[in-house]
């Protein structure tokens, strides 16, 4: 009898961003009220979405929507919303389109996570939005890490300042933040992600909201030799 060996294989796939923030989401996380439409699905009723609403392009095929056009805000109605999904539709690799409320503005920061060689996985905090290339100002931790150790990565960035309060600005939500941060170390540390790009996450003198979310997530499988 011939016997059967198996080799486990891992593969990385980019999710889309309705998926990622579902699970983001189900793990107690701040992000917009939305609904995700897949190709020919309907228009969602004024009763599902409040106006005024962003339309975005979904693929986990597509690297940067902004690259591609693949963005449309400040939408007011039913027929905005018609044009900018049969737009967004058009754009290749499309899978659909996720339809959210539009968030205020508030300070943009960065939160990510990735499985460094060395290190092992690893949590990334800075100023987000254009802010990150701009000035790199960034700051890296292990993961996972508790309350204290997320504030001290926080503390890190020059922009910490912005934070605080600045010019008559109220300070932001800290407590929320560092929330955001020792969640996203505890998942990079379950080993089932690869990396993690939440960016901007707005924050608020009260509360915060994950604008943007892009994971690659691990999958194995096992090929019988």
């Amino acid at each position: 009898m011939q016997k059967e060996f198996t080799e486990k294989i891992e593969k990385k796939i980019s999710l889309p961003e309705h998926e990622v923030k579902e699970l983001l989401k189900e793990m107690g996380l701040p992000v917009p009220e939305g609904v995700f439409v897949p190709k020919g699905g309907d228009i969602p009723s004024p009763g599902i979405i409040v106006f005024p609403v962003v339309a975005k392009v979904s693929s986990g095929k597509i690297a940067s929507k902004s690259d591609v056009g693949g963005v449309r805000a400040e939408i007011e109605t039913q027929e905005e919303l018609a044009k900018a999904m049969d737009e967004l539709l058009r754009i290749g690799d499309a899978d659909g389109v996720l339809v959210e409320e539009m968030a205020p503005p508030g300070v943009e920061v960065i939160v990510g996570g990735t499985v460094d060689r060395q290190f092992g996985p690893v949590v990334m905090f800075g100023l987000g939005g254009i802010f990150v290339e701009l000035f790199r100002d960034i700051a890296f931790g292990l993961a996972p890490m508790n309350e204290e150790a997320a504030l001290g990565l926080v503390k890190q960035i020059k922009g910490y300042t912005l934070l605080e309060g600045y010019r008559n600005r109220p300070p932001v939500d800290i407590g929320k933040l560092i929330t955001i941060i020792v969640r996203i170390s505890e998942l990079m540390a379950t080993g089932s992600v690869e990396e993690i790009d939440l960016n901007p996450v707005a924050l608020y003198p009260t509360g915060a909201m994950i604008l943007d979310a892009k994971m690659k997530k691990k999958i194995s499988t096992a090929k019988i030799l």
